[in-house]
């Protein structure tokens, strides 16, 4: 069976929009914040009860999902399309962490729990998409 050589082009697909990045990236950011707060004891004044820190987690995830959703990978390799369908998943896993800190009330393990799933799979994704494209051009550079 013949190998199929891709070039830089069909790995990465066309360019994500600005936008779009900059959409998933705020939500991330809110997503790091809404975790750090409740750990950190954060108040905005003395008399609030401390979970605003849930909304601003919430719309980090909503965020983050519809950034994934808006740009999907149209390059032609079927691994890395698994990958970028894996880094939607995190955020799919984002949002469920959402719907459990307001569904749970006090108790919050479920949703810190799909907060580390959804974590995890965005660090092995962002390690594994360019380890891949490197190694498909290394193979491409060496059977030619």
């Amino acid at each position: 069976m013949e190998k199929k050589n891709y070039t830089l082009d069909e790995l990465a697909g066309r360019q994500q929009p600005a936008w779009a990045v900059v959409m998933a990236l705020i939500g991330l950011l809110a997503i790091a914040a809404g975790t750090l707060l409740p750990i950190l004891n954060v108040q905005l004044e003395p008399q609030a009860v401390g979970q605003w820190w849930k909304y601003v987690y919430a719309a980090g995830a909503v965020l983050f999902l519809a950034g994934k959703l808006m740009c999907p990978y149209t390059g032609k390799h079927p691994r890395i399309r698994r990958l970028y369908r894996i880094e939607s998943w995190s955020g799919i896993f984002f949002c469920v962490a959402a719907f459990f800190l307001f569904y749970n009330g006090e108790y919050t393990r479920d949703s810190w729990a799909f907060t580390l799933a959804g974590g995890v799979l965005l660090v092995f994704t962002t390690i594994a998409i360019p380890r891949v494209v490197k190694k498909e051009l290394k193979n491409n550079s060496t059977s030619r």
